[in-house]
């Protein structure tokens, strides 16, 4: 009984570190991921594990428009590109290692363990602020978005877009039809044939 007790008054911080890790770990397969689907899918993880902080943190309506716009829509969105793309594996390459590449994961790896004794005192210090009713309302979330930043809003969907154009614009390529018999090209060859012969003199 105890150990059940204990466990449902440590179980917010649980699911804190367990979905938060999963988001990191989800961010950092899209980066090292050579095949874009299976960066992508990763990207889904990292979503709903947000999703998932956001419900920790009683913001309901953010989370819900987490999941409906980010793992519903662009996530979507960026899938489809992939596969408007269809990269081979030739297309994709190698994995190469960079004197750059590694200088960034040291980089990386420095900056989450100097964020570690922040990161440990976290859940508990925001548990124990009073959370504001409106906090993470649709009407608070509409103010903040289309006022204080609205341009940042703005200048991300026009990213998004410029990134749909480009993945259309790659995805383009010469392809020369294959000739297939169809009843329908017989006739009008036929026909054009036959018109050929009525106007020869």
């Amino acid at each position: 009984m105890i150990i059940l007790q204990t466990l449902s008054a440590r179980l917010p911080d649980i699911l804190f570190y367990l979905f938060a890790g999963l988001s990191l770990i989800g961010a950092v397969q899209v980066l090292c991921r050579r095949n874009p689907m299976n960066a992508a899918v990763s990207m889904v993880v990292t979503v709903l594990s947000i999703a998932v902080l956001y419900i920790l943190l009683s913001a309901y309506f953010i989370a819900a428009a987490q999941m409906i716009v980010y793992a519903g829509a662009i996530v979507v969105l960026f899938i489809f590109v992939i596969m408007l793309l269809n990269l081979s594996a030739k297309e994709i390459g190698r994995r190469r290692y960079t004197l750059f590449k590694a200088f960034a994961a040291f980089v990386a790896a420095a900056v989450g363990v100097s964020l570690l004794p922040g990161v440990r005192g976290a859940p508990r210090a925001i548990s124990e602020q009073p959370i504001d009713p409106s906090f993470g309302s649709a009407k608070t979330v509409g103010r903040l978005l289309f006022g204080e930043f609205l341009l940042p809003f703005e200048l991300t969907s026009i990213l998004i877009l410029a990134a749909m154009v480009a993945g259309v614009v790659l995805a383009k390529r010469d392809i020369t039809p294959n000739r297939t018999f169809s009843p329908v090209d017989a006739i009008l060859d036929l026909l054009l044939k036959s018109d050929r012969k009525d106007k020869s003199p």
